[in-house]
């Protein structure tokens, strides 16, 4: 572990109880959370950037990372921004990019990512505590003002597959994560710790083990090797004491034959008692999954009507290329809609169940299916905006043939049991989509040239940010996606933007390659 510090105002750091993110929205100028508030909505209040004048964004700092390419979302409080990379954590002066402490935990030379790259994105506060995830599958608290490791536990063994990439959830006095390692045949959990001391104060796994209902979901001993990892941030709901995540792929990811049955809980969302771990209740959108659309994504929690009623909801664009409208209070599917191009259903049925389309499964010769194994959205964060009631979606429009193969499960290699063949690139394409919170009816689109992998940020001032592989950090109008702003970062964007306020100032940051930059007027 090294750790440089450079000396600064102890009251430069603040401390950050937990009634502070609850409230979240009574403080726009910050970003306390992964999504900002604890509802998944990635949405700013602040409403001084407009369409008017975005056009005047210029960047303010950019900070050069050390190591790895950044799908960082920053965490910003009182005008200090913790941001993390690849077994890295530093915190930086957020007027300036000045780096006042950094952190690092040197990954063990053995260790390996199976089936996805070497990265964080971003870290949880807490009290005088800042959470951050590795890739050895520790979470480590650190001192606010120094950086100073406080402990380290942990969360499980990384030789197997088990990884952590995510960026912690801190609620009341637990910190909350989850793993990778699906394609390493892992058994997946969700874990809560206690914030103080970092003692376990709960584990939920996303694949029931025998006797557990939905154990019977799986043939024969299939769900030890079942893979269903939680490899993004969750979220949750102070009222009734929630916590919704999203649960990845079974594996083998290619080959459902070792695993007959709908393979619960994978490609679920799961709604858990945030004190005690316990399924309150699931929602599987792709039962017996063999594209590897995972539902690895943040849960974004929406109050707005439905039918005439006012309803809480949980929505989801799905990387299976379906909408999805859930009661949070019970998880019953409420409505669903198709948002980007799929082959393998021909829709959904009255309880979200969808209806296949024959012949889709993955092949010796080879099926072509859309979506291709990324989906039709992947990890990258939507926005929801309380204005607009719209959902903006980085969409992708994307194909592939899938094949299928012999899986031989062996402790911390690759167990897939197939793969897909890509399609030429001038038959992908992708689209920033504005979709109707209540249903998922299709408002705008503005198209790209090519699949996005950045997440998207919608603002008080009607003003919605995202990303292009090619590198462009761009903005549309909220109302009607009319294209308002653009800059070419010269590194792909493949993180979730964020905005808060300097010096009364509304900014905006994102992470492009290993450059982070942002941006003001």
């Amino acid at each position: 572990m090294k750790l440089l510090m450079i000396i600064v105002s102890a009251a430069a750091f603040a401390q950050v109880p937990y009634e502070r993110i609850v409230n979240a929205a009574k403080e726009p100028g910050n970003w306390l959370t992964y999504s900002g508030n604890y509802q998944g909505h990635r949405y700013s209040p602040l409403a001084e950037i407009t369409p008017q004048n975005v056009k005047n964004l210029r960047v303010r700092w950019a900070y050069q990372y050390r190591a790895g390419s950044l799908q960082v979302s920053p965490v910003v409080v009182d005008g200090v921004m913790y941001i993390s990379g690849p077994n890295t954590a530093a915190a930086l002066d957020a007027r300036t990019g000045r780096e006042l402490w950094n952190w690092k935990r040197t990954i063990p030379p053995d260790y390996q990512s199976i089936g996805f790259g070497r990265t964080n994105r971003g870290v949880a506060v807490l009290g005088d505590r800042v959470y951050v995830a590795t890739l050895d599958c520790y979470l480590v608290a650190l001192d606010m003002k120094s950086g100073i490791e406080r402990w380290a536990v942990k969360v499980e063994d990384y030789k197997p597959g088990y990884s952590m990439t995510l960026a912690p959830l801190a609620i009341k006095d637990k910190v909350l994560v989850g793993v990778s390692g699906g394609e390493a045949g892992i058994r997946g959990f969700v874990d809560a710790y206690d914030a103080a001391s970092g003692k376990r104060a709960w584990r939920f796994y996303t694949i029931p083990g025998q006797g557990e209902p939905g154990n019977d979901t799986w043939g024969g001993d299939a769900w030890k090797t079942g893979g269903g990892s939680s490899w993004v941030t969750g979220s949750y709901d102070p009222d009734s004491n929630t916590v919704y995540w999203g649960v990845g792929n079974p594996g083998p990811d290619w080959n459902g034959d070792p695993r007959p049955g709908d393979n619960l809980f994978t490609c679920s969302f799961v709604a858990l008692d945030g004190d005690s771990g316990k399924l309150k209740w699931h929602f599987q959108f792709t039962p017996h999954d063999t594209h590897d659309w995972d539902s690895a994504h943040v849960p974004v929690l929406v109050d707005t009507v439905v039918r005439g009623q006012k309803r809480k909801l949980v929505v989801n664009a799905n990387r299976n290329a379906f909408y999805y409208v859930l009661d949070r209070e019970s998880g019953t599917f409420l409505a669903g809609k198709e948002y980007s191009k799929q082959t393998w259903a021909k829709g959904l049925d009255d309880n979200g169940r969808p209806i296949l389309v024959p012949g889709m499964e993955p092949s010796e010769k080879g099926t072509m299916v859309w979506p291709n194994l990324n989906g039709a959205t992947v990890w990258q964060s939507p926005a929801y905006s309380p204005k607009t009631n719209l959902l903006y979606v980085a969409t992708r429009i994307n194909g592939a043939i899938y094949f299928k193969r012999e899986a031989n499960f062996k402790p911390g290699t690759f167990f897939a049991g197939g793969g897909e063949q890509t399609i030429p690139s001038a038959e992908r394409s992708g689209a920033l989509r504005a979709l109707d919170a209540a249903t998922g009816q299709m408002k705008w689109e503005f198209q790209l040239l090519s699949p996005p992998w950045a997440g998207v940020l919608a603002t008080g001032g009607g003003v919605v940010f995202s990303g292009t592989d090619e590198g462009n950090f761009y903005a549309v109008d909220a109302a009607n996606g009319k294209p308002l702003w653009d800059f070419q970062t010269g590194g792909r964007v493949n993180a979730n933007p964020v905005s808060f306020n300097i010096d009364g100032r509304q900014h905006v940051a994102i992470a492009a390659d290993r450059v982070l930059y942002v941006f003001g007027q």
